[in-house]
């Protein structure tokens, strides 16, 4: 069985459409989270959404809503495999362009926690490793990177400082969590991002490229989700 965690129903709504997903009461009806599962290639397949807030009727994105939604859905059933999929900022200067996808590799990371005492800096920052998916990024044809998670979309110029120092070529707000609860159960995961928009462009601000972009790169994203199924049945024997 295959989970992908994702934040935005807008994001997972044409994947879950086309492998004709049904609803699962899978959750505690007091919490927000969906799930949608089916079988593609073989493949138990479920998409895990984060759900909306009850106040605002808005996705709820960040670390805290994919925490919950990654660990109770383990705590429900036990996958092989978790797989953050969604839209990403990538950065022009390190050859991204919008539409670009990334599998990430070989770890993900939290950029936006500060604790400036040996040891405890480190664990903030985390550097989760994430399954190999240097083979599969070469025969599909994506790009390689390290994913950088922090619960804000802009960047600041201390954020930007941090991802530098890690290295990070993609930064979302989700993937770093998703990949903490996943390595508690010891359960293989990585990423699946498309890219939206460039945080370094001195053109338009980020929010304006993510609204602009969106449609194209989720419908990018779906193909990369389907592509990346069909890749991981042919070598099931690689993570079940």
């Amino acid at each position: 069985m295959i989970y992908f965690i994702m934040a935005m129903e807008a994001e997972a709504r044409p994947f879950i459409k086309r492998l004709q997903l049904s609803e699962d009461l899978m959750f505690n009806l007091r919490l927000p989270m969906r799930r949608l599962k089916g079988k593609y290639c073989g493949i138990d397949i479920s998409v895990i959404i984060n759900g909306k807030d009850k106040k605002f009727n808005l996705d709820l994105i960040g670390t805290q809503a994919a925490t919950i939604a990654t660990q109770q859905a383990i705590e429900r059933q036990y996958p092989n495999l978790i797989i953050s999929a969604g839209t990403a900022g990538a950065f022009a200067g390190k050859g991204a362009d919008v539409g670009d996808i990334y599998l990430s590799y070989p770890h993900v990371a939290f950029h936006d926690r500060r604790v400036p005492i040996s040891g405890w800096n480190e664990m903030g920052i985390g550097s989760f490793p994430v399954y190999d998916t240097r083979k599969m990024a070469q025969e599909l044809g994506f790009k390689l990177g390290i994913v950088t998670t922090g619960d804000s979309l802009d960047m600041s110029p201390t954020d930007a400082a941090m991802i530098e120092t890690i290295g990070g070529e993609v930064k979302d707000m989700e993937a770093a969590a998703v990949a903490w609860v996943a390595s508690l159960y010891q359960i293989p995961m990585f990423c699946i991002k498309s890219v939206t928009d460039l945080v370094d462009s001195t053109h338009h601000a980020t929010h304006e490229q993510f609204a602009r972009n969106l449609e194209t790169s989720v419908e990018k994203l779906t193909d990369a989700m389907i592509t990346v199924v069909e890749y991981l049945a042919k070598h099931s024997s690689d993570y079940c």
